[in-house]
């Protein structure tokens, strides 16, 4: 009998943490959680590489908890405030029902109210690189202590520049402590880093870099850029539930989510030029429902972790076709299933077939369908409207004024040919 089919019994799991995970009604472990908890308890490290929405905070959160019973203190770092906020959540939760303590340090919050946490003497502390470095500086936080360190997204960190601040922060780490690192690629940096900072580490590889969740379809339009607008409006009329659409810039997010307001959606944004409660605002509101579209950069493309979400829309494919990987695998998560659609211009060609050899699979292609007729639209906080392809079209496109009804999942493989 596997330990799949006996839960999270047989993975090496102290009892009092069985019992938080029976309360909080986790019967099955997934693959990575399976594989990685049993490693990871047994103190050893580990690279786990698994694609987005399997379930890695688990796979890391069960054994940190269970280093924090035996007095041991942990150390977990992210990209973004959005998965730092989110994986304090599930540890806070876990922890408090084993007088465990959480603290968690990111930018945008107050750093008085993290210095009071920390102190508290957390077992845990949850944060991104540019805080804990802050706090370092600051002297409000030593890392001598620490016997278990989580770099968790350890790829888009690097993505996002952040190498200087993890060197740092490994440099001030004691020598002797386990480390686990998770990733959804593997790039040539994560190795490096593994060999130099990691002793013989056990590799945890769910699916290979580049596999995609597996109950999500795709569809692809190739689309004029002026008509990117109108082609997102006919889109959203054929969908009712949670949409979350893709921008690569924060400026283009801005009016992109000003256009879909003005269509008469409930709409927010989520991009670094928000501030921390507004970020916090809007991905609250689109989890309750307040927001039934919300439109984020690739900075959000990892933080967002909401079941249900049915529609994953690429307005502007990303800038590298791992971040494809990751924003659809903003849906059909936990096991269900979704959708994700993605605008291509004619000129980007190219970048589709990157996507393509990264997924190992051909972008399913649509027919453009007729497309509403432009119409003047008038853009937040301005009195001067503008038209779909002569003025300011929201997110450089433009748009039109009906909704729908175009039959959605069956335009797909309807005889337009990428030549």
């Amino acid at each position: 009998m596997t330990s799949n089919k006996i839960g999270f019994y047989g993975l090496g799991i102290a009892p009092n943490l069985l019992a938080v995970i029976d309360k909080l009604k986790l019967t099955v472990p997934t693959p990575i959680q399976e594989k990685s908890i049993p490693q990871a308890i047994e103190g050893k490290d580990l690279i786990g590489i698994a694609q987005t929405g399997t379930g890695k905070t688990l796979a890391f959160g069960i054994p940190v908890l269970q280093a924090a019973l035996s007095g041991k203190k942990g150390l977990i770092v992210l990209p973004t405030r959005e998965l730092a906020n989110q994986v304090y959540d599930v540890l806070q939760k876990m922890g408090v029902m084993l007088s465990l303590r959480c603290a968690v340090l990111i930018g945008g919050e107050s750093i008085g109210r993290q210095i009071q946490a920390l102190h508290r003497n957390p077992q845990i502390v949850i944060g991104t690189p540019g805080r804990i470095i802050d706090h370092l500086q600051q002297r409000t936080l030593s890392l001598k202590n620490v016997s278990m360190l989580v770099l968790d997204e350890a790829d888009r960190m690097l993505d996002m520049g952040f190498a200087p601040q993890l060197k740092q922060i490994l440099n001030v780490l004691p020598h002797e402590r386990q480390t686990m690192l998770f990733s959804a690629t593997m790039p040539h940096e994560i190795v490096t880093m593994a060999k130099q900072y990691m002793k013989l580490p056990t590799r945890v590889e769910i699916a290979p870099p580049g596999t995609t969740v597996e109950r999500v379809t795709q569809e692809l339009f190739f689309v004029q850029k002026h008509d990117k607008s109108r082609l997102l409006e006919k889109i959203l009329g054929e969908y009712r539930g949670s949409v979350l659409v893709f921008s690569r810039t924060k400026f283009g997010a801005k009016k992109i989510a000003a256009g879909i307001r003005s269509l008469g959606y409930s709409s927010a944004e989520l991009h670094s030029n928000r501030s921390l409660g507004q970020r916090k605002e809007a991905l609250e509101g689109f989890k309750n429902g307040k927001y039934r579209i919300l439109v984020a950069t690739d900075i959000a493309a990892r933080g967002i972790d909401v079941k249900g979400i049915e529609l994953v829309l690429n307005y502007d494919l990303p800038q590298s076709s791992g971040d494809y990987v990751h924003r659809i695998g903003r849906t059909a998560r936990a096991g269900g299933a979704g959708h994700a659609i993605s605008f291509a211009t004619p000129d980007q060609k190219g970048d589709v077939r990157d996507i393509e050899r990264l997924i190992r699979s051909v972008l399913p292609l649509s027919k453009l369908p007729e497309l509403p007729p432009a119409r003047a639209v008038v853009f937040e906080r301005s009195a001067m409207p503008f038209q779909s392809r002569y003025a300011r079209p929201f997110g450089n496109s433009s748009r039109g004024n009906s909704r729908g009804g175009y039959g959605g999942h069956q335009r797909r493989n309807s005889g337009y040919h990428r030549r």
